[in-house]
């Protein structure tokens, strides 16, 4: 059985639409994919549709943006109730928190001789539930005045980059809590890539654990390998769920994310929908 718990449609920065997402992790001989779109759950009619289909289980999830010490920490939540008020509250926030610094955002490019409008960056956003910085690179891109997403981010996005804006992530150990208490549970994602390791320390992950925090994204093509021995011993030694995926974007990420690039054991899915062993 393989299975993939990290994706992302049109719905966030994905660049499929869901059901275009579903129909190409079937076909990539795939029997279960997450998606998990940023802090929303717009896309999940329509992947269930889709999924039904085509013979694929789909598991709804999402990825939170949260904060940690002021560093970015994505927060993966599977199986909770998207109609849970307090969780639906703050994702809105969050949501707000993205196209409330998009006109800062085109100043700070205006500055740097890219001028770019509200309008372009929404051409590029679409059906996305907000508009975040891939969408202004993608807005770039079209304009001219970078390759591709990649160099939008290496030379001018990126944390305390050029044009880089701060906006509001949930904070990391709430986040947590208010997955459990929907009826979910949550995984960190990617967790040691840049600079998570700052922060995401065995303490901490402990005290995560202890709050209801089901699991660890070991293997993602952000973690080397020695990174993944290392988290994934740290994982088995607080009982932590270790999980694998792909990260998909669709074109908004090279193909080494294709779908299916790394995967989760089936025992594995099946501790992390246990959900008594995480207090839900």
């Amino acid at each position: 059985m393989r299975i993939d718990l990290h994706t992302h449609s049109n719905r966030s920065d994905g660049t499929d639409s869901p059901a275009e997402l579903v129909e190409k992790a079937r076909a990539a001989g795939l029997d279960v994919v997450a998606l998990t779109d940023h802090d929303s759950t717009a896309g999940w009619d329509e992947a269930q549709a889709a999924a039904d289909r085509v013979g694929i289980t789909l598991l709804r999830g999402i990825e939170i943006s949260t904060m940690l010490d002021g560093v970015s920490v994505h927060l993966l939540g599977y199986g909770f109730d998207p109609e849970d008020a307090p969780l639906l509250a703050e994702l809105d926030r969050i949501l707000r928190g993205r196209d409330d610094r998009l006109p800062q955002l085109l100043a700070q490019l205006a500055e740097h001789d890219m001028p770019l409008t509200q309008d372009d960056v929404i051409a590029q956003s679409g059906n996305a539930a907000a508009s975040g910085r891939p969408h202004v690179a993608d807005a770039m891109v079209a304009a001219g005045y970078v390759a591709d997403r990649d160099e939008a981010f290496r030379d001018w996005l990126y944390d305390d980059g050029p044009a880089y804006v701060e906006r509001y992530g949930a904070p990391l150990l709430e986040a947590v809590d208010l997955v459990r208490e929907a009826g979910g549970v949550s995984v960190v994602a990617h967790p040691w890539a840049r600079r998570g390791r700052q922060v995401l320390t065995a303490e901490l992950l402990s005290e995560l654990r202890a709050r209801g925090l089901a699991g660890v994204e070991v293997d993602h093509n952000n973690h080397s390998a020695p990174v993944r021995a290392e988290l994934r011993e740290l994982a088995v030694d607080l009982d932590l769920v270790v999980t694998g995926s792909s990260d998909y974007h669709g074109t908004g990420k090279g193909p080494e994310f294709h779908l299916g690039a790394n995967t989760t054991a089936p025992e594995e899915l099946e501790r992390l929908l246990d959900r008594p062993r995480f207090g839900a």
